[in-house]
């Protein structure tokens, strides 16, 4: 076994390759947050991932101050909604009461464009409250569109990343502006089959959802190096040069996840040839959306 590596980012801040990640849908992982973002910091864990949508910043923070850990030493990303998606939770919170036209059609105020968030996004570097900023689900479209006008490249691009979605192009065009790779669903363990009808733009999480994990290539190889199938895939991340950060409560799996094997680039290669370009947990909704996107939209 192999120490996680440590990457320097595109302005030379430090981040650990293996993350926790923090996204929970689930009332009884957030009610007890805390705790296993706790047993996690305890763990090892520098990095974690957390977003407002998760509900669960709250929980690292008493985290962070239960763990006696220097904030200095740790390395937090959190989120802020997609524009759309903003006017998505609107319309679905405020239903027959959002203000309307007189035709009856629902009045909504232009939505920012993404590359005008960033310009705001950007000042926050000055500050000195943000590391490093980056973005979240950007295509090779997206980003060209953004790069056009940014003054600062994102350090970091996060996107559903795993064997069955190996995001091969996006990663190689990534690399090429210096942007760092950071793959949440990383192991493929938990999809998103289903929307949560109530708030159309959230993902519902299926427990037990272990698609990739049982694959037949995946559970041989993790014979082979004696580890887990989470384990395994987590390890093929690494030896792609991609962040990871795997999600799990369980305080056991939280260090078998900083525990892994160093690969043969035949084995790397054989996980890789998994590709389906199949989506799990980021897929398009009923009406063809995600966060309120569509997928020309989100250059898929």
């Amino acid at each position: 076994m192999s120490p996680i590596p440590i990457l320097t980012l595109n302005n030379g801040v430090k981040i650990p390759a293996i993350g926790l990640g923090g996204g929970t849908y689930h009332p009884a992982e957030r009610e007890t947050a805390k705790d296993w973002f706790l047993t996690g910091l305890q763990a090892g864990y520098k990095l974690v991932d957390v977003a407002q949508i998760y509900c669960t910043e709250e929980g690292l923070g008493k985290a962070i101050k239960a763990s006696g850990i220097p904030r200095e030493e740790l390395f937090i990303t959190t989120k802020i909604p997609a524009p759309m998606a903003i006017i998505t939770s609107c319309l679905l919170s405020e239903g027959e009461f959002y203000p309307k036209h007189p035709d009856g059609s629902i009045k909504v105020a232009k939505s920012p464009s993404f590359v005008e968030l960033w310009a705001e996004i950007e000042k926050l570097l000055d500050t000195g409250k943000v590391r490093a900023i980056g973005v979240c689900n950007f295509s090779i479209k997206n980003l060209e569109i953004l790069l056009k006008s940014a003054k600062v490249v994102p350090a970091v691009n996060q996107f559903e990343l795993h064997p069955y979605l190996a995001q091969n192009e996006l990663i190689e065009y990534c690399k090429s502006k210096g942007i760092a790779v950071e793959a949440y669903t990383p192991t493929g363990n938990k999809g998103c089959e289903d929307q949560h009808r109530a708030h159309a733009h959230l993902m519902f999480f299926i427990p037990g959802y272990q698609k990739v994990l049982s694959d037949p290539t995946i559970t041989e190889l993790a014979g082979k190096y004696g580890v887990s199938s989470a384990q395994l895939v987590l390890a093929w991340h690494l030896a792609r040069g991609c962040i990871a950060i795997p999600k799990s409560s369980n305080a056991e799996r939280q260090k078998q996840n900083l525990n892994l094997p160093t690969l043969d680039p035949s084995d790397v290669a054989k996980i890789s040839a998994l590709d389906k370009g199949e989506r799990i947990c980021a897929k398009l909704d009923e009406n063809g959306t995600l966060f309120g996107a569509t997928a020309e939209q989100l250059g898929w």
